[in-house]
């Protein structure tokens, strides 16, 4: 403005004036003098208004009517000259401003006339334009007169005028807008109520409206109705118009001044109202419009789609959808939805062009994609206005490689099908140049032999349109081949770009609001608080708004852009258009990821790892995941359904990598082409980039990339260096998508394990490398992924694949260790839970069978220990528990691993670990012991023990103490639960539990299948109770007794007695059994005899601390029925080792009362069982300063033990005795049947077995009675009777000629002698015992004639078996022992206890006299039949013995008669003796048989001496009996078997004469002191003399009959024997004083004389020789006879 009114430019102005009226006036003179009148005046009126005012332009203006009108009647003139002259000053005029409305008015139909005569048409359009641009005083007729003026100068026929009248008419139209906006803006500040118009009010209803805004609305009315071919109702006087100047009209308005139509109602109203109908109405006929279908088909024919007004209508809706969408909702919709079905394969090439370029539009406006999804995909009746895009540009595309447009070059391809099997083949076609060999393709999509070049149309993100914009063009184009699909190809790209970064942009600002808002929210201020909470909800609905719209508008577009981008991807034969499709989908990918939208996700993934996969290679997790997916919602768009196109074989690349494909695959080789390595790079930037995103999706990418892996690692190491990082970068994921990442590589972990089943290819560890290495790069934070990772890696290691299981053990162990040495933060010594749970699944492995796993693990364990070894800390019991873990049948190597790290463990690492693990120590180290792979183990083991047993020794104190805290501790948690703590051995102190549980370890051992580690075992055990036994407390001995002991020895007896008897041949390998060891039981009862002993000596060494415990009494009759059991069992060494037990145990001393108690405290006794002696033994001084000093302390000085009182001491003995009975009894009781199998009892056992006796009667003589007494008697009788088997007597057996005692006998008597010795000093109440004893032993005095029986078992007497033939017996033979020696030892000592004893009234009363004699008397009459001579020779001279003692006191006893029985009995047994029906042996020399005759004559001299002397004290029948024998004894004692040689030595000559002279001496004693003495030899002699007379008249009488024959031997004998003691009568008669020869006698012997001389006739000389010696004695009656009268007075 200031440019025209400056004072120069005014003065220019009035100059031009006048200078333009002045030619005006010239043209005129002549021709049109009005004219030139009317032009000086206007001269002189310019100059007088410029002389007047001051402001000449307002003046000007105000007259302008005045100055104009020359001009306007120059124009007027209708000359060509003038009128331009005129117009160009009226254009002046206008210029500066100075027309007002009138004028203005006027020059309009100034100009309207010269339009009307077709002049200056070109000066008119520009006087109107300049008219209305440089003011605004033209209004409403006036202005609408100018605008129909320009549309009718647009009608002409000149091409030049109609082109410019049509820009003039388009730059008038924007000024009437112009004009409207520039008023708005003066009165934006003034606020006014504005007037409520209704929508339906009626359209010319303007009066509302500002002058400006009323013409803008008239005229587009207008425009409208033109454009409908309806009459306007402003611009009156159009006379034609055309619909595609309209609708450009229409578009340039609605294009440059939406704000217009937003801010004001009315225009508003004309939208909705006018506009939108027409555009409505004029598409119909391209919607009913199809290609190719006669017009005869439908009744009324169809009016064709017309090129120019499509575009138009299409540039149109392209401005209503754009600026108005708001307003025109509804309106939009139905346009959108006519846009989609211009894409149809039906409509013309061009319309489907412009509508795609019209798409296209939208595509590159995220937020107008939005609002459509916000308006109609997310409304519920609504049509999916935003899904149906994005179908129908799929389904387009689809359909230009389905339905090749017409015109296209080749597009068949017939070299695609010949590739199906080989290698991908370049097709010869249109699309490719070959240069020097290799081929270069243009841009192209290809697809089942549809070759669509790509061609390159606008700028990424820009929707340039070519066809929208062909405004000139009325046929329609033809449209370049490959242009529509790379425009659709391009709207899917911006479309994706768009959304994607619209959305993340959105996301992001959302995302950071949040961390702001939390910080904020997290800060301290009170007040703010309030509003904080308000603000983060109303951000809160915000989002979840924003987020509604985002997973919509994916969730809308998703499948069609896959259906899509997947098929280009496909057809893609261009490396920046597969770039281009990769990126699409990557980024849809990430997207779909962060909106959580999972199956969207997981379908862009598999689309990209399709692609990176050659055709047809089948995987089956791309196969289950989307397309199941997919199928289950079979999108249908338009009646097709949008499939997702699977990849054709025949895509053009080349191969530019191969490799080995997965085991599952049937295919040789993987061939990837270049666009497979493209997909791939895409696949693993999605990997590294958009990791966080991906969740279970990484299971897809995995599984590709580990296919592809095979391939590329060798030829592509750009990409394989890609992969590694990909998992390296695994650490900056978030932990939810570290998850993600791990259960994905699990899952496809699975997939290779279930691949590997049954199958014997290489099985693909990628899965398992990939979880190791994510493990190790994100150990820092490993706590968040232990469980899942090492879960699954356990599953691999359980596969029957060894390779499988190998690399699964390796990984896990190597993270394990990894885990470990990782520099944890805080570290691992102050986060025992993580510590736990990185050994965890160390622990877990021991699960797994598989030995090549658990050998991985012990190797881990073992270096763990190595390196680890003194910070393991809380984890020791699992590092413990996996070397527990290990099974017996788990094979030697793995065994001798395990044992391996226990080794280390007891060597190096007890004192580090906490005490409380020291338990589970003892417990694997015995688990070892019991393992029976390899003996050495076992043995190793149990030494470990001993180790352990030493370290708790040595550092008891320590290992005390932290028991003890940890014990408080565990037992304030057990109180705050309210459980009970549970332990084993509990009360027990927790240092005493563990040694018990070391113990009860051992107890296991000691009852091992095999006898090695038994052996181990039990001298382990017992060494250690015995060492270290004084560190328990006193009450936990109590628990040691009852749980470890006896329950050991509970077990052995079981065992033993259970034990198999078959042999064994050899004991593995090439060793040889001793035949002592060679079966089950034989073996047993080793480990049997050692546990006893073991159990004996603990309580015979430490009964100072059992005693007292309360309950030992129990113990004791534990112990004792122990000792029973096995000294029953049927096996000799165990027996034997039972009673040698048994005798250790009774060595026990009652405990020392306080006054003796020594000031040391005790030694450890280890003693040596020895049979009956004292205990010797190591001892080991064993003195303390700690706790445990002074806990023995209790047992020295400190407190006086317990003195248990004597009752209870007695109490024990007593049970001992009882046990010694039972065994005694039982073992000695001869079986009822015998066999081969019968068990007897050995001679050492039941040696050993009495020798117990004198050392147990010790304790319990004072009680000792006669019952028991009668019990042992039993005991000794059936001992003793018990046979040896033959294959032993060699060594038992003395030879016979020996008499020697076995050690049997001698313990036998031993016992029987401490008994009577005890009895000789016991009281006066024992000794009614002695009887008891005398029987005894008068019992084994009998077994020398008659050896006792040992049930029914037949056996050899070794009497029989003369001098050592005992080897020739049969060997199952038993054979009964040579008892004689032992019945002469106990006739002996019989005898000396009846020297001691004969007068003890007990002894008086029970007749042991008689017993004796009564005893005696079987081997005297037995004499030489008596097995052995020496026994009735001993007989004889015990007999002698005790007669001399006993006789004495019979004879002071005579008057009570205690004695009467017992003389019959000593008659009958000289009878027997001296008159033997036994017959000496053959072998008999003289000189023995006088020997033998000597004792004979010393028992004769006995009576004489000691019975017959005391006549008077003695029963007459007894004296009578003895008289008889004397009889007997002086005639008939000879034997009948001599030979007629000896027979005068045979004779007894010397017995005989003993008799008769003892006979005669006491018949014809002068000292008769009774007259029955007196009788009694008269008796005797008469017998004598009336035998003798007998004899020899029966001799007479068979000499007379035998005539020649000779008499019998024996009775000539006889005669010979009566002859010789008749002249020994008659000797005796006459050395007799006379005065005590009965008369009757001599009468007697005189009338023998007749018979002698009658014998003189035999033929005998020698009954001769002794006839002769008869009857010289006679002489000595030879006497002349006396006077009768001297007679009968004498």
């Amino acid at each position: 403005m200031s440019g025209t009114s400056s004072p120069e430019a005014v003065k220019k102005l009035l100059e031009n004036m006048q200078s333009d009226l002045r030619a005006l006036s010239l043209e005129c003179k002549k021709k049109f003098p009005p004219v030139k009148e009317a032009a000086e005046s206007g001269i002189i009126k310019v100059k007088t208004i410029a002389a007047r005012n001051t402001e000449i332009l307002a003046a000007l203006k105000e007259n302008s009517s005045e100055v104009v009108q020359p001009f306007l009647m120059g124009c007027g003139t209708k000359e060509p000259k003038i009128t331009q002259l005129c117009l160009a000053a009226i254009q002046r005029l206008m210029s500066h401003e100075v027309v007002s409305e009138t004028a203005a008015g006027n020059i309009i139909n100034m100009l309207w006339q010269l339009m009307e005569n077709s002049l200056e048409e070109l000066k008119l359009l520009q006087t109107v334009l300049v008219l209305l641009t440089t003011n605004t005083v033209v209004h409403d007729e006036a202005l609408s007169k100018a605008i129909v003026l320009c549309f009718r100068l647009h009608f002409t026929k000149d091409n030049i005028t109609n082109n410019t009248a049509a820009a003039t008419v388009r730059q008038v139209v924007t000024v009437v807008f112009e004009r409207m906006v520039a008023e708005d803006e003066r009165h934006r500040d003034i606020i006014e109520q504005p007037i409520l118009v209704q929508g339906n009010s009626n359209r010319r209803s303007v009066s509302t409206l500002k002058p400006c805004a009323k013409d803008a609305y008239m005229l587009f009315q207008d425009l409208c109705q033109l454009v409908n071919a309806d009459a306007p109702y402003w611009l009156v006087g159009m006379t034609e118009m055309t619909r595609t100047f309209g609708l450009e009209l229409l578009e340039s308005v609605l294009n440059d001044f939406p704000q217009v139509f937003l801010q004001h109602q009315e225009f508003s109203f004309l939208l909705k109202e006018r506009v939108c109908p027409l555009v409505i109405k004029l598409f119909s006929p391209n919607i009913k419009f199809r290609q190719g279908s006669s017009a005869s088909s439908s009744p009324a024919p169809v009016e064709k789609p017309y090129f120019p007004i499509c575009m138009r209508l299409l540039r149109v809706v392209s401005v209503l959808i754009k600026q108005f969408y708001s307003l025109l909702v509804t309106e939009c919709e139905i346009f959108l939805s006519l846009l989609v079905k211009f894409l149809d394969a039906d409509k013309p090439q061009w319309l489907r062009a412009v509508a795609v370029e019209s798409i296209h539009r939208f595509c590159v406006q995220p937020q107008l994609l939005r609002s459509f999804c916000q308006s109609y995909d997310m409304k519920q009746h609504s049509t999916k206005v935003f899904r149906d895009i994005v179908n129908a540009l799929g389904s387009f595309i689809q359909s230009l490689f389905l339905v090749p447009p017409t015109g296209n070059p080749a597009t068949s391809n017939q070299a695609g099908n010949n590739n199906l099997g080989g290698s991908v083949s370049a097709p010869a076609n249109s699309g490719m140049v070959g240069i020097g060999g290799g081929v270069t393709l243009l841009p192209a999509f290809e697809y089942r032999g549809t070759w669509i070049p790509i061609l390159t149309i606008t700028v990424q993100g820009s929707a340039k349109a070519t066809y929208l914009e062909m405004l000139d063009k009325v046929e329609p184009p033809t449209i370049p081949e490959g242009y529509a699909m790379s425009v659709a190809f391009h709207c899917l790209l911006d479309l994706v770009r768009g959304i994607t970064s619209m959305i993340e942009g959105e996301l992001g600002e959302v995302e950071t609001e949040c961390q702001t808002t939390t910080e904020e929210a997290s800060s301290p201020t009170q007040s703010s608080e309030q509003q904080d909470l308000q603000s983060t909800s109303d951000q809160m609905d915000k989002e979840i708004v924003s987020r509604a719209v985002w997973e919509e508008m994916v969730n809308a577009c998703w499948c069609g852009l896959l259906a899509a981008l997947s098929l280009l991807l496909d057809a893609s034969t261009d490396e920046a258009a597969t770039e281009n499709i990769l990126k699409a989908e990557l980024t849809m990918a990430a997207l779909c990821g962060r909106l959580g939208l999972i199956t969207s996700r997981d379908a862009f993934i598999t689309a990209i790892c399709k692609g990176s996969l050659p055709p047809h290679y089948a995987l089956t997790v791309l196969n289950t995941t989307t397309a199941a997916t997919l199928s289950n919602k079979s999108y249908s768009v338009q009646g097709q359904s949008v499939m997702m196109i699977s990849p054709s074989s025949e895509s053009h690349q080349q191969v530019v990598a191969v490799g080995q494909p997965l085991a599952v695959q049937p295919q040789g080789t993987v061939m990837l082409t270049s666009k497979n390595i493209q997909c791939m790079r895409t696949l693993l930037n999605l990997a590294h980039c958009h990791g966080a995103v991906l969740g279970t999706s990484w299971q897809l990418v995995l599984a590709t990339l580990q296919v592809l892996t095979t391939a590329v690692m060798t030829d592509l190491p750009v990409i394989s260096n890609i992969l590694s990082r990909l998992f390296e970068s695994s650490q900056y994921l978030d932990d939810v998508s570290l998850h993600h990442l791990i259960n994905a590589l699990c899952s496809l972990s699975l997939e290779a394990m279930d691949m590997a089943y049954g199958n014997n290819k290489e099985p693909s560890l990628f899965a398992v490398a990939k979880l190791l290495e994510t493990g190790l790069v994100n150990m820092h934070r490993i706590e968040i992924l232990w469980r899942p990772l090492t879960g699954h890696l356990l599953e691999v290691c359980q596969h029957p694949n060894s390779r499988m299981r190998e690399w699964g053990a390796e990984a896990l162990t190597s993270l394990i260790k990894a885990g470990l040495t990782f520099n944890h933060d805080p570290p691992l010594s102050q986060n025992q839970r993580l510590q736990l749970l990185l050994l965890n699944p160390l622990k877990e492995m021991s699960n797994i069978n598989h030995p090549d796993i658990r050998l991985k693990q012990l190797e881990c364990v073992l270096q763990i220990l190595q390196s680890q070894g003194d910070s393991l800390g809380p984890g020791w019991p699992l590092v413990l528990g996996v070397m527990g873990a290990i099974r017996n049948d788990q094979g030697e190597s793995l065994i001798r691993t395990a044992f391996q790290c226990l080794q280390l463990v007891v060597t190096d690492f007890l004192p580090t670990m906490p005490c409380t693990c020291l338990q589970i120590v003892v417990d694997v180290a015995g688990s070892f012991g019991l393992h029976n792979q390899e003996l050495n183990i076992s043995l190793t083991s149990i030494g470990l023990l001993w180790n352990i047993s030493d370290y708790f020794f040595q550092r008891g104190e320590t290992i005390e103490k932290e028991l003890n805290k940890e014990e408080a501790a565990q037992q304030k948690q057990a109180e705050e639960k309210g459980v009970v703590l549970n332990r084993p051995f509990h009360p027990a102190p927790p240092f005493d539990c563990l040694w018990l549980c070391l113990y009860a370890k051992l107890g296991e051992l000691c009852v091992d299948p095999r006898p090695a580690v038994r052996k181990s075992a039990g001298q382990t055990l017992f060494s250690t109770i015995g060492a270290h036994g004084t560190l328990l407390q006193h009450s936990t001995w109590h628990t040691v007794i009852w749980k470890v002991l006896f329950h050991l020895l509970d077990r052995v007896r079981e065992s033993s007695t259970t034990a198999d008897k078959e042999k064994i041949e050899s004991g593995g390998g090439n060793i040889l059994i001793h035949h002592s060891r060679d079966t089950a039981e034989k073996q047993w009862a080793e480990t049997w005899v050692l546990t006893l002993a073991g159990v004996a000596r603990i309580f015979n060494t430490r009964r100072y601390l059992l005693q007292p415990l309360g309950d030992f009494s129990r113990a004791w009759d534990v112990l004792l029925d122990h000792i029973q059991s096995a000294a029953l069992s049927k096996n000799n060494e165990v027996s034997l080792a039972a009673l040698k037990s048994f005798q250790e145990i009774l060595q026990i001393v009652s405990p020392v009362r306080d006054s003796d108690k020594p000031e040391t405290p005790p030694v450890v006794n280890v003693p040596v069982p020895v049979l009956i002696g004292p205990i010797s033994g190591m001892s080991r001084p064993f003195v303390r300063t700690d706790s445990i000093g002074e806990r023995l302390g209790r047992y020295s000085s400190s407190e006086p033990p317990i003195v248990t009182d004597e009752l209870e001491d007695l109490n024990l003995w007593w049970a001992a005795w009882n046990t010694w009975y039972r065994i005694g009894s039982e073992s000695t009781k001869p079986p009822v049947t015998f066999d081969k199998l019968t068990f007897i009892p050995s001679q050492p056992f039941l040696t050993a077995l009495i020798q117990i006796f004198p050392a147990l009667y010790q304790h319990i003589k004072t009680g000792f009675n006669m019952d028991d007494l009668q019990k042992l008697g039993v005991i000794l009788h059936s001992a003793i009777s018990v046979p040896i088997s033959s294959d032993a007597s060699p060594f038992i057996l003395p030879s016979y000629t020996e008499a020697v005692l076995t050690s049997l006998q001698e313990a036998v008597l031993t016992a029987l002698d401490v008994l009577q010795k005890a009895i000789c000093v016991g009281p006066e109440n024992m000794q009614i015992m002695y009887p008891a004893i005398f029987d005894q032993l008068l019992a084994f005095v009998e077994f020398s004639c008659k050896p006792p029986q040992y049930g029914q078992l037949e056996t050899k007497h070794i009497a029989n078996a003369k001098y050592n033939q005992i080897q020739l017996f049969a060997p199952a033979e038993w054979v009964a022992l040579n008892y004689v020696p032992f019945a002469e030892r106990s006739l002996e000592v019989v005898v000396d206890l009846y020297q001691k004893t004969a007068c003890h009234k007990a002894v008086v009363n029970e007749k042991v006299l008689q017993y004796i004699i009564k005893t005696l008397r079987v081997p005297l009459s037995l004499k030489y039949s008596c097995p052995s001579e020496s026994t009735w020779k001993l007989a004889v001279s015990s007999l002698l013995r005790v007669l001399s003692i006993g006789l004495p006191v019979a004879r002071q006893h005579a008057s009570s008669g205690k004695f009467d029985s017992m003389w019959p009995e000593l008659a009958n047994t000289f009878e027997d003796f001296l008159f033997t029906k036994s017959i000496p042996p053959d072998n008999l020399s003289i000189q023995e048989f006088q020997r033998n005759e000597n004792i004979d004559v010393e028992v004769v001299q006995l009576i004489s001496n000691e019975i017959l002397p005391y006549a008077n004290f003695i029963p007459k029948e007894f004296v009578g009996q003895i008289m008889t024998m004397l009889n007997k004894g002086s005639i008939h004692s000879q034997s009948s078997s001599f030979t007629e040689a000896e027979i005068d030595i045979r004779l007894r000559e010397e017995f005989s004469k003993m008799c008769f002279e003892t006979l005669l001496q006491f018949s014809f004693s002068n000292k008769v002191t009774t007259p029955q003495e007196g009788y009694i030899s008269r008796m005797a002699l008469s017998v004598l003399l009336k035998r003798s007379q007998d004899v020899l008249h029966r001799y007479i009488e068979d000499e007379r009959l035998s005539g020649k024959c000779p008499l019998p031997r024996q009775q000539v004998t006889e005669i010979i024997f009566v002859l010789k003691a008749v002249s020994t009568l008659i000797d005796s008669l006459k050395k007799t004083q006379p005065e005590n020869v009965d008369g009757n006698t001599w009468a007697q012997v005189i009338a023998l004389y007749p018979t002698l001389v009658e014998c003189i006739t035999c033929s005998s000389s020698e009954v001769c020789s002794a006839l002769k010696e008869a009857l010289v004695p006679f002489k000595d009656f030879m006497q002349p006879p006396a006077s009768r009268v001297q007679n009968g007075e004498s």
